[in-house]
């Protein structure tokens, strides 16, 4: 088990919630349900080689952007592939940020934002910067772009 695993409240959707991410990310499954089929309680499953845990904990508690779930693309195709996913059912929101069905807030980022960011030029920085926060799903090319211009 590794040290830090991440532990999601759901409100009766905790068997949904797991199927539906397991679905969405390769090299997933999932581990374990507790309970009767239909009224499961908590579940284990592993998305992308990490380990995660659920419980239907009842209406008292949802989820917040405070707290999200960041995904680091390698290329468009990925940004694309989870944007739209994840966002099937939820609501996309700016700067790569969406929310999904079950009210999780995820960063679906491509790696090269890092890289146009951190490149220690604040000018190239600051324009891409402004131009990430124009759009909601993130565009590589676009922010390339907005770099060089």
């Amino acid at each position: 088990m590794q040290k830090i695993t991440p532990f999601l409240w759901f409100d009766g959707k905790v068997e949904e919630a797991a199927r539906f991410y397991t679905s969405v990310f390769k090299n997933s499954k999932i581990t374990s349900l507790s309970g009767p089929p239909g009224n499961v309680m908590s579940a284990t499953f592993i998305l992308d080689g990490e380990e995660f845990m659920a419980l239907n904990g009842g209406p008292m508690f949802t989820f917040s952007p405070a707290i999200s779930l960041f995904v680091d693309c390698k290329s468009q195709e990925e940004v694309d592939y989870f944007w739209e996913k994840l966002s099937e059912g939820g609501e996309k929101q700016r700067c790569g940020w969406l929310k999904d069905q079950f009210g999780i807030s995820w960063q679906i980022v491509p790696d090269t934002l890092g890289q146009l960011m951190g490149g220690g030029d604040p000018v190239k920085s600051q324009k891409v910067m402004q131009a990430m926060l124009k759009i909601d799903k993130l565009d590589i090319q676009g922010l390339k772009d907005a770099a060089e211009s």
